[in-house]
């Protein structure tokens, strides 16, 4: 090894914050790198991969409230794809683009109904076509007002 090179040293640790969060997993340079777990004081908690201190990769992120998320981060956020399931059984599974639905997705509905389509900055817009728990189906162009329609 030549003495340009340096070697990166992954380290293994717990780090507790002083409000009860809690780290175990992965260091490097100081801050959470690899693999680890992070429970939140509220009752939260992620297990996937960090990068700088932020979630980045895949992951799984569980709320106290039941709600889940299982996919992809970057820089903290959701991002790329993922599954998001919520305790009424609703779930959205499809493209996320920081943090929001963003791109082609499927949204299950509790009461059956269910959209494949685009979404854009969180909400139902775009081509997609919504079918109903009857069997029945729609086409087309759909804007915020889906979400209320199937409530």
């Amino acid at each position: 090894m030549s003495k340009k090179e340096k070697i990166k040293i992954i380290e293994r640790g717990t780090f507790t914050h002083p409000k009860g969060d809690k780290y175990t997993g992965e260091y490097k340079d100081k801050n959470f790198n690899g693999l680890g777990t992070y429970n939140h004081s509220n009752g939260d908690k992620y297990f996937g991969e960090f990068k700088d201190g932020k979630r980045n990769g895949h992951g799984t992120y569980t709320f106290a409230d039941g709600r889940k998320y299982v996919g992809d981060y970057k820089d903290g956020l959701m991002h790329g794809n993922g599954t998001y399931t919520y305790p009424d059984g609703n779930k959205y599974t499809g493209e996320y683009k920081e943090d929001k639905w963003h791109g082609h997705g499927t949204y299950t509905f509790a009461n059956g109904n269910e959209y494949v389509g685009e979404f854009s900055d969180g909400k139902f817009r775009g081509h997609g076509t919504m079918t109903y728990a009857d069997g029945t189906s729609e086409s087309g162009i759909w804007g915020e007002e889906l979400s209320e329609k199937n409530n």
